[in-house]
């Protein structure tokens, strides 16, 4: 959770600013001095304004959808985004209007008035006569000043239209986020986390750009209607050549357009699909590489990549084409009414020619620029809107949370409503009558079928059966995820959840327990020591304050099921629904968890608990046994025992296992005693609390990895490795050849035109059609054919070049992450990385090569004018020397800032994504905690803090244009007095250099503009490249001197030497594993135990060498640091503690290589009892699997794992609790599979069920990092001094000792027969 709020930050100096503070962008200042001063960072943000705040304008979105919405329901028709979008902010959508009228239809068609009478008055009047003086300076007068109020106008509309796409975006953020919120279980099959993400960061991103252009729909119609108009007057039936051309270009622009948008559409899907199967292979990374799968998968993101490139190759190339209409549709129109004026049999005079050539440079912005862009982004904004409200229409789930509801109703901000009250309820109960439901509508099969059951107050029930057997899935009935499709299902009282797979968001572990709540410092203690996490919270660096990454990083399996645990009790509920809490921890820790937390803390609540411990059934005052979705047997604990039920026959030796470990006591003498019980604890609490509550507030609070960031200038060297990434110099060379013509053309036919006139004036008597010559005009079509061709050339080469770039740096990147080590994920969250792998290369795929460019075409362009105008009057080499050394400097003050608010933007976006990538991952959770309020209002905090960022930079950005157009209105002042000062040589001159001027209006702005916009876009580039140079964890091949062979290890022997293990790369940082030395001679079943956090999973992280190891592990006499990664791993077989699962089809999640054929895959899923589920899928083996496997359940996905084990044959097998999600039953047949199937294996088993290492050849003890005791089992328990694990056994009963007891001296009998 945030580590501070966006309204802790300082006030918006835009809030005070008056009216002409905000016309001339003077409250922009502040930002700039700082940014001069020094780097900016997050606390120099400001807060975001009132009108943009995301809880203000995101609930007034909502509410207005809701209304559509229920408008809609009784006109039977579908609801219109686009309608509500309208509704909230069309009113201010139209006023903005206003501004871009004056602007194009008053002044800019006004001033090339103003200059064809100055023309006139210069070839035609005499300067000394006073009247014709006057008129002269009045029209120059004109000329400045149409273009100084446009200056005006132009910007704080333009801010104004872009804050409003920006309140847009962020009040659609916040509905796809509610809404994400509500989804049902069904829908989340419907889409995916990638599908959501992909809709918060580029569809609803569309709004920043678009609205500018959507105004230009209709403006610039009437603009070409007006201008046609006054050109008519000017040069008769000519004008209207040059204004055909440029409408028929318009349906091209406009079918150019539409088909921009449906491959964006197509674009968008591949996307989502790119970006979900980068979530995905985040989430498993480390499951990845212990299997060595990188390849595969990389083949399918590269697949995916390809498909996604095919598209946005055209959409550039669609660009390239209409950015070189840019360049040449006003020229070619300016050649058609100009050479038709002439062929048609009139003069051409210089007033003429340059009034003519200033219309068409009017209508060249509206017509060229803003009219295409403003059809392609309203067609690519109608794709993104269709496509929200499809995902706003997604079947949402019958839970609503109640006070968020309310607080809706009343119009209360989310963070206006109160926090949750318990108020307890007296008869809560369940009440389930003849339920049946499923997960997938159009199955035949139910999930649950006919389920009866009746839980009272008070009563602790255990629901029991094999893997797959529904019970998550009653829990999920019971949560209303699962909705019921025929029957009853009553709860009375408030329920509490912990998942099956803990859920943790990045936050510090007393925030994930608290999980907003308020602190209740008695009862959190209690909870802790209850929930075993003393212990934990002393070896925790910062103890209950230790941030913990996305998904509990960082934390043991252990550790997060018992902070999930902590989350769930600390919640005050009548209903405790736990879903198989005690799998992941040892078998003390759960027998204290049972004792402690659920049997005693709990006895006065109701405790539905789901596990496969079936050595705390005694207690149970109810036990429920499913199978195949059915309770198949319900009762007590002696009437199950006496049952001839198949399942039963394991309760008879759960009953032994209670006996001398504790005193049995029915249910009443349990509740009775209890009252004394809690005195007792009270007391102890009270003296002995070692927990670092208030304690850790006064050391220093630990903050999350921050994101890098790079700072100062975007160098060149950047520039050199984006084009080298293109493969080719050559290509680049080209470009620039194209490039460079292509201007030169453009500035030759611009002063060919006034060298053409001029030879006219100069004979200006004989005004018959001989005076012009048939070769001017010869030459002039020459020159604009020429820049046609090599313009549409140019845009075609430059955008193939940007592509073979982009997919360079994608595959770089890519690779980068792969070969990341596993200290990269944990410490940063997966939303950190998409963010890379979606909007950051986005830009680089679609709006870099745009915005590059653009920029080269403005700088050529403003370098030919400079060219142009320093011919005609070299001492206007004077002028634009010190225009442009004010421009530098304000170019270089802007930027220090602008880059800095850029990067900052960038930054305090990832929150926003690893956010909703958190909550989609824990929606159950959040949902049965009624947590949806505290976690919208946080999502709220991240959206402001990232307003707060983006508003800094719109209004940055802008204010440097107004401030760049300012000067150049005073650049064109010069020029146009000059010649008041210099008289003219011609009046062609006078056009000529006014008109060139003049067009660098806008432009010189929108160069720098674009220039700083380049550089903030190559930060795209610099973060990409950045992911693509993290330092690798080792090499995956081996170097061919240290190849082992083929067959290695064919013993499979283990020596861990001096072993040391750190998470970090800093060489100083705290060895988690602490110098084990241990020899596991070949063959050998080893077990490891420890208590939760002993080390045990870490040794398998040095055995695969995934942290940073010290000392050695050899096998076989091999040295595994001389190996290659992949050689190392490919030949150690692992089930891993978190099943993991990839989106494809059963085949590929068990042979992505398709190095084994089907009938080896079925005969591994038959050993592992999956060949029936996968046979009973529609496809068998190519039947798909969805995002992270979630179609099967955790025990099916952990048998997938073990047939994965199975195929791969290796000769060393590890398993880190590979059994822990799964019933007793399956247990004792994947254990006998795994003795049938790796006799000969060595085999290294981490467990929390004892029974299952007792017939292990020895088992080996952690603790804290160390091994503490590694023998037999039998020795263990009856000879060792130490007795870490004789105590271990001794908690799990008397009776029980003396069965494990025997099972150890059975195998140290065999095994000593054997040797």
């Amino acid at each position: 959770m945030q580590s501070f709020k966006a309204d802790e930050l300082p006030e918006n100096p835009r809030e005070t600013a008056n009216v002409l503070s905000s016309l001339m962008f003077c409250f922009a200042m502040p930002t700039f001095f700082k940014g001069r001063k020094r780097v900016l960072n997050e606390t120099d943000l400001y807060q975001a304004l009132q009108e943009h705040k995301s809880s203000r304008i995101g609930h007034k979105l909502n509410h207005a959808w809701e209304v559509e919405c229920e408008k809609q329901k009784h006109k039977k028709k579908g609801p219109s985004l686009l309608k509500v979008l309208l509704k909230v902010f069309g009113g201010h959508f139209s006023l903005l209007a206003i501004g871009l009228l004056v602007m194009e239809l008053g002044l800019k068609v006004s001033q090339p008035l103003f200059l064809g009478k100055l023309i006139a008055s210069y070839s035609e009047v005499d300067i000394n006569n006073e009247a014709d003086a006057l008129n002269t300076y009045l029209y120059a007068l004109g000329v400045i000043l149409t273009n100084a109020f446009s200056v005006f106008i132009v910007h704080p509309t333009m801010l104004g239209l872009l804050h409003l796409g920006m309140k847009v975006r962020v009040a659609l953020c916040s509905l796809i986020y509610r809404k994400a919120l509500r989804l049902s279980k069904i829908s989340l099959g419907q889409t995916t986390t990638g599908q959501v993400l992909n809709l918060i960061s580029n569809d609803v991103g569309r709004f920043d750009t678009s609205v500018i252009h959507m105004h230009y729909l209709w403006i610039g119609p009437l603009q070409v209607i007006i201008v046609t108009y006054l050109m008519y007057r000017e040069i008769g039936v000519a004008s209207i050549f040059g204004v055909a051309i440029m409408i028929v270009f318009v349906p091209l622009q406009m079918f150019l357009g539409k088909k921009t948008s449906s491959l964006r559409l197509l674009t968008a899907l591949k996307t989502d699909e790119r970006v979900r199967m980068m979530a995905e292979m985040l989430n498993g990374m480390q499951v990845i590489k212990m299997y060595a799968w990188e390849i595969p998968l990389s083949k399918m993101v590269h697949y995916c990549r390809q498909k996604e490139m095919s598209i946005i190759r055209y959409v550039n190339y669609i660009r390239g084409i209409m950015l070189s209409f840019i360049v040449f549709l006003t020229r070619f129109s300016i050649f058609a009414s100009l050479v038709g004026y002439v062929l048609l049999g009139s003069f051409l005079s210089a007033e003429k020619a340059f009034v003519i050539t200033a219309y068409y440079n009017t209508l060249r912005v509206a017509m060229t620029v803003f009219f295409p862009a403003g059809i392609t982004q309203f067609a690519e904004t109608w794709v993104s809107i269709k496509r929200m409200q499809k995902y706003m229409l997604l079947q949402e789930t019958n839970l609503s949370e109640k006070s968020l509801m309310q607080a809706e109703s009343k119009g209360l901000n989310v963070e206006d409503t109160l926090p949750f009250i318990y108020k307890p309820h007296r008869n809560s109960g369940v009440l389930i009558e003849n339920l049946s439901a499923k997960w997938d509508t159009s199955s035949s099969e139910n999930t649950l079928q006919a389920i009866n059951l009746h839980i009272k107050p008070k009563r602790l029930v255990a629901i029991i059966g094999p893997v797959g057997a529904g019970k998550s899935s009653l829990i999920q009935t019971m949560l209303g995820e699962l909705p019921a499709d025929s029957g009853s299902i009553m709860i009375d009282g408030v329920i509490s959840y912990a998942s099956q797979e803990p859920w943790l968001f990045t936050g510090t572990v007393r925030q994930n327990i608290l999980f907003g709540l308020r602190m209740d410092r008695q009862r959190y203690r209690t909870v802790i020591k209850r929930c075993a996490l003393e212990r934990d919270f002393e070896l925790l660096p910062y103890g209950d304050r230790t941030v913990v990454g996305e998904r509990g990083a960082s934390l043991s399996g252990g550790q997060k099921a018992r902070i999930n645990l902590a989350r769930a009790v600390y919640r005050q509920a009548d209903i405790y629904l736990l879903d198989d809490p005690l799998s992941a921890v040892d078998a003390h820790v759960a027998r204290h968890l049972f004792d402690q937390c659920m049997r005693n803390y709990l006895s006065e609540k109701i405790v539905i608990l789901v596990t496969h411990q079936l050595q705390f059934l005694e207690q149970a005052d109810l036990i429920i046994i499913m199978d195949k979705g059915r309770i198949t047997a319900k009762g007590t604990f002696e009437s199950m025992r006496e049952s001839g039920l198949d399942f039963a026959k394991l309760l008879s030796h759960a009953e032994e296992e209670q006996e001398d470990a504790i005193s049995l006591r029915s249910a009443d003498e349990r509740r009775s005693s209890k009252c004394k019980k809690d005195n007792l604890f009270m007391r102890q609490a009270s003296i002995s609390s070692r927990l670092s509550l208030t304690e850790s507030a006064t050391g220093e609070v630990p903050r999350q990895v921050e994101e890098s960031r790079e700072e100062g200038k975007v160098g060149l060297k950047l520039y050199h490795k984006y084009f080298k990434a293109s493969g080719s110099y050559l290509m680049v060379a080209v470009v620039v050849y194209f490039c460079l013509s292509t201007q030169i053309i453009v500035s030759a036919s611009d002063y060919y035109l006034s060298f053409w006139v001029n030879k006219n004036e100069i004979n200006p008597f004989d005004n018959t059609e001989t005076s012009t010559d048939a070769i001017d005009i010869y030459i002039f079509t020459g020159l604009t054919v020429g820049l046609i061709a090599f313009t549409v050339i140019r845009g075609f080469l430059f955008f193939s070049l940007a592509m073979k770039s982009s997919t360079n740096l994608h595959n770089d990147m890519f690779m980068g992450i792969t070969r990341a080590p596993m200290y990269f994920f944990n410490t940063n969250p997966s939303g950190r990385i998409l963010n890379r792998f979606s909007k950051d290369l986005g830009q680089v795929d679609e709006i870099l090569p745009n915005v590059m460019l653009d920029t080269i075409q403005i700088f050529l362009s403003l370098a030919g004018i400079l060219v142009v105008l320093c011919v005609i009057n070299p001492w206007y080499l004077l002028a634009t020397a010190i225009m442009g050394i004010i421009f530098y400097f304000l170019r270089s003050f802007y930027l220090k800032t602008s880059r800095d608010v850029k990067r900052l933007e960038g930054i305090t976006r990832s929150p926003i994504y690893t956010h909703v990538s958190a909550s989609l991952n824990g929606l159950a959770t959040i949902r049965a905690f009624g947590a949806e309020r505290i976690l919208i209002s946080e999502f709220d905090n991240y959206q402001d803090l990232h307003s707060g960022s983006f508003y800094m930079f719109l209004a940055t950005t802008r204010a440097f244009g107004y401030w760049l157009d300012c000067w150049c209105a005073l650049y064109i002042a010069v020029i146009t007095l000059s010649f008041f000062l210099f008289n003219a040589e011609s009046s062609s001159d006078v056009g000529l250099a006014i008109t060139q001027a003049m067009g660098m209006t806008g432009m010189v702005q929108w160069g720098m503009r674009q220039s700083a916009e380049l550089e903030n876009t190559m930060t795209a580039v610099e973060r990409v490249v950045d992911y693509g140079s993290i330092q690798a964890e080792g090499e995956l091949e081996t170097r061919p001197n240290k190849k082992p062979p083929q067959t290695w290890p064919e013993k499979g022997h283990i020596v861990l030497e001096h072993l040391s293990l750190r998470y970090s790369p800093e060489p100083k940082a705290e060895a988690v594993l602490k110098s084990l030395n241990v020899d596991i001679k070949p063959g050998e079943k080893i077990g490891i135990v420890g208590r939760t956090g002993a080390g045990k999973s870490s040794l398998i992280n040095a055995l695969f060498r995934l942290s940073y190891n010290e000392g050695s592990v050899i096998i076989d006499q091999i040295n595994t640091n001389d190996l290659g990664l992949h050689d190392l791993r490919k030949k150690i077989s692992i089930i891993p503690q978190e099943p993991v699962l990839f989106s494809g089809t059963m085949r590929y999640n068990l042979d992505p290589f398709h190095e084994y054929s089907d009938e080896k895959l079925w005969k591994a899923l038959e050993e592992v009892k999956l060949k029936q589920a996968i046979v009973e899928m529609p496809q068998g083996l190519l039947s798909t699997i969805t995002e992270s496997g979630h179609n099967f359940s955790v025990g099916q996905r952990q048998m997938v794992c073990l047939a994965r084990a199975i195929l791969r044959e290796n000769r060393i097998l590890v398993m880190d609790e590979a059994t822990a999600n799964v019933d007793p039953q399956t247990d004792a047949l994947v254990q006998t599979t795994i003795r049938q199937k790796f006799k000969d294996c060595t085999v290294l088993t981490i467990a929390h069920r004892l029974n299952t290492i007792m017939d292990s050849d020895k088992v080996l003890v952690m603790d804290a990092g160390r091994a503490v005791e590694f023998a037999p089992p039998y020795e263990l328990l009856t000879e060792s001094k130490i007795k870490v694990f004789y105590n271990m056994v001794k908690e799990t009963g008397h009776t029980n000792f003396d069965n494990l007891l025997k099972i150890a001296q059975t195998a140290y009998g065999t095994h000593n027969r054997e040797q």
